[in-house]
């Protein structure tokens, strides 16, 4: 169609043709592959979907896309499933297969095999390693159109499912930061790193401050060694400091806390052997936190270990601390539009955690970025904390569609709605990132409206007075500037579903 694809997904923000051509693209595509999958074999399809496309691609320019696409239709259509099974219970060698999906990594296909995760020496993979570069560059254009300059350090959250599923992404995105590039040896195994020089960079070194799951400290140790590999290379490279932030910080981790330039240069943290979670999540929940001051301690002291040159494990939350200092911004990936921010409360717990340590630690709360699982085009993939949770409450919470299915569920589904609520609270209470409206629209859906409330109260009430429970912490935590009127009410409400799971006779009235 003679459009440039990377210029129209530049332009679709803003400009109407671009949106009126992309949709005539996709439409045209559609049409193509439905044809091509409706037709009896793979030779049909492709006379089929170039007839499609006729007018505007030549059939001699396709033609090397159908080998592909036809080893693509036969393992979609391969059922090993039932067959591996049984040859398996049977005590038969069933094929090994890499567990991703099919839009990722096609290799998935046939089904029915026996799944690996990765292998981690293969990995961060190039096209990880684009894709990881194209998102560092994206993160740092944002921050410096919000703080007026590049950012000296970020805090970024690393998941073990997260980085199987991307063949290390979120890997490669680090590196990208710090300005390092994977070394592949003679057998295809990634050994080693590599700095890029700085004119080929073309800005400075950022300083990047880890902290990984305890599955990704399991299952991906060689990729920690990597990023630490890489961040004591830009430690010790002869570069000015201005352009070389790793360098800066941790030659003022030296001075500061007296300690070796290889122990400064630690950039990787996660939790003792054994040990997972920050615990963020359980004082948040339980309501027993008395200040914020608890809650990075609890994230400090357990995601402060590291590990040593000699393969042993210490804690070193001093180490943690002197890094976290710098930091001027926090950041993790969303690997998935089926689990988001408020559906889990480890997301608060890791990245609320870490930005509330370094609230603690510079005495300013830093700014909370997170980017979305698959680049729509376009669209940019880095949004704020606040704007993502503002999607993810209109979107569910808020969402008559959403709580309709989640009560057909009964108890657990009202379950389902009090543990959102106090996921959500966890933003508040972590990063401060709840606004006001927020815990008046719950209030409004869930509490006050009395249809909505006995219907909840009749399926769970235990749930029910939990989700007024936090409303009310909310408020009195400072986190809600609800009205007085506003508060008696809820008062009244809690009162009186506490009455009831009490198995008082004598139930209030608050009709």
């Amino acid at each position: 169609m003679g459009i440039d694809y990377a210029d129209l997904c530049a332009r679709l923000g803003s400009d109407l043709v671009a949106q009126s051509q992309m949709r005539e693209i996709e439409a045209l595509g559609r049409s193509a592959m439905l044809a091509y999958a409706e037709a009896p074999d793979v030779e049909a399809g492709a006379r089929a979907a170039t007839a499609r496309l006729a007018q505007v691609v030549p059939a001699a320019q396709l033609k090397p896309f159908w080998p592909k696409l036809a080893e693509l239709r036969t393992g979609l259509l391969t059922n090993h499933e039932l067959q591996n099974l049984l040859h398996g219970l049977r005590g038969g060698f069933i094929p090994p297969s890499p567990s991703n999906d099919a839009v990722r990594n096609p290799a998935v296909l046939p089904t029915g095999r026996n799944l690996f995760a990765l292998d981690p020496y293969r990995v961060p993979t190039p096209a990880a390693m684009q894709r990881g570069e194209s998102l560092a560059t994206e993160l740092l254009a944002r921050l410096r159109t919000d703080q007026g300059g590049w950012p000296e350090s970020i805090a970024i959250v690393l998941w073990g499912t997260d980085n199987l599923k991307s063949d290390c992404e979120g890997v490669a995105q680090v590196l990208a930061l710090i300005g390092a590039r994977p070394v592949v040896d003679e057998l295809g195994n990634i050994a080693d790193v590599t700095l890029r020089p700085l004119s080929e960079l073309g800005r400075p070194r950022i300083d990047v401050v880890v902290t990984v799951s305890g599955i990704f400290r399991d299952l991906l140790g060689n990729q920690m060694r990597l990023i630490d590999r890489a961040a004591y290379l830009a430690a010790t490279a002869d570069e000015p400091p201005e352009w070389n932030f790793v360098r800066a910080h941790v030659l003022a981790q030296v001075a500061e806390q007296r300690i070796s330039l290889e122990e400064a240069a630690i950039r990787v943290f996660t939790n003792a052997p054994g040990s997972y979670g920050a615990n963020v999540n359980f004082l948040v929940e339980s309501g027993t936190w008395e200040n914020d001051e608890q809650l990075s301690d609890a994230f400090l002291s357990r995601k402060s270990f590291v590990r040593t040159a000699d393969g042993q494990w210490r804690e070193a939350r001093h180490l943690l601390e002197g890094a976290l200092r710098h930091v001027q911004a926090t950041f993790q990936n969303i690997d998935s539009f089926e689990v988001g921010l408020t559906d889990i409360d480890n997301y608060y717990e890791n990245l609320g955690g870490v930005a509330k340590s370094v609230e603690r630690l510079r005495g300013q709360a830093p700014p909370v970025l997170v980017a979305d699982a698959i680049n729509t085009p376009g669209a940019s993939r880095v949004a704020s904390i606040e704007t993502m949770l503002r999607l993810e409450t209109r979107a569910k919470l808020l969402n008559p569609k959403w709580h309709e299915a989640m009560l057909a569920h009964g108890f657990a589904g009202v379950r389902e709605i009090e543990a959102r609520v106090g996921h959500t609270y966890g933003w508040s209470a972590t990063a401060n990132a709840v606004e006001g409206w927020v815990y008046d629209e719950i209030a409004a859906t869930y509490a006050l409206d009395d249809t909505m409330r006995e219907r909840m109260a009749a399926l769970n009430p235990s749930a029910t007075a939990g989700v007024v429970r936090r409303l009310l912490e909310a408020a009195g935590r400072g986190f809600w500037a609800a009205d007085e009127a506003t508060l008696n009410r809820l008062q009244e409400i809690y009162q009186d579903l506490e009455d009831r799971l009490e198995g008082i006779s004598e139930e209030r009235s608050v009709r």
